[in-house]
């Protein structure tokens, strides 16, 4: 399961991982976490120029989004409006919502971000997951470490280690890893250097340690799994990477 680049609908494509910058460091000067991505997994070995970096805003309406281009000094964003390469939308997890968003828009969004694991129930992200898979909206994951990161000790704690250990990989592989099988870009995030420099090795080992996905009846607990609901606001100011990603959009209410 290479972490090869995920063809988008308009033609573009987007990394299968991101380093982002979420509410975790919100209303935080990110240039030193950046420059550490950069320094570390996101950059290292890519064979890419700097010029190529996969950099993303998430822009609200009441902030114009020129403002945000002068700050972040790029001519264009990925995903920005109006000097983008592609858009799309965050947390949007009832269905009948992207339908009546893709009938009246003119541009149906690229991406669809939202929290796989832990925000509703697992169910009802799968039904939105199938629904963007249905309209050819890549899903990207932020915040799926979660259970092992910021709730250790709930539901999904059992599976998580079981099929650790049926692979011989450990929690994170396994999260990443499904995440990977769904389809949906990865997205996660650290301030501390030495686990930037854990996650790439991390990821990579994805391919050997997982190859064949998580067994069966591991991905049915999983997905049997019901979490506490969590109540999110505004999350990714902007994220950057060379593995980089994601989506900008309006809150959906």
């Amino acid at each position: 399961m290479p972490l090869e680049p995920i063809p988008l609908n308009d033609g573009n494509k987007i990394p299968s991982i991101a380093y982002g910058t979420g509410s975790k460091m919100k209303f935080q000067d990110i240039t030193q976490y950046i420059e550490q991505a950069i320094e570390t997994g996101s950059y290292q070995g890519s064979g890419l120029a700097r010029s190529e970096l996969f950099v993303t805003t998430k822009y609200f309406g009441e902030v114009p989004f020129r403002r945000v281009l002068e700050r972040s000094s790029r001519k264009y964003s990925k995903m920005g409006w109006p000097s983008t390469v592609s858009i799309g939308v965050s947390n949007v997890v009832d269905v009948q919502q992207l339908e009546n968003l893709i009938k009246f828009s003119r541009i149906k969004p690229a991406v669809n971000q939202v929290n796989p694991i832990t925000s509703v129930q697992l169910s009802r992200h799968e039904t939105i997951m199938d629904a963007c898979a249905k309209h050819n909206i890549v899903v990207e994951a932020y915040s799926s470490l979660s259970p092992i990161t910021t709730y250790p000790g709930g539901p999904v704690d059992v599976p998580l280690k079981a099929a650790a250990q049926r692979i011989g990989a450990t929690p994170t592989q396994v999260v990443f890893l499904w995440v990977k099988a769904k389809g949906a870009v990865i997205v996660t995030t650290t301030t501390t250097k030495a686990h930037m420099e854990e996650y790439l090795p991390g990821v990579i080992a994805i391919d050997t340690a997982g190859a064949q996905g998580p067994p069966s009846d591991i991905v049915t607990k999983l997905r049997a799994t019901s979490t506490k609901k969590r109540f999110l606001v505004a999350l990714v100011v902007m994220m950057f990477g060379v593995y980089g990603l994601s989506m900008f959009g309006r809150m959906c209410q």
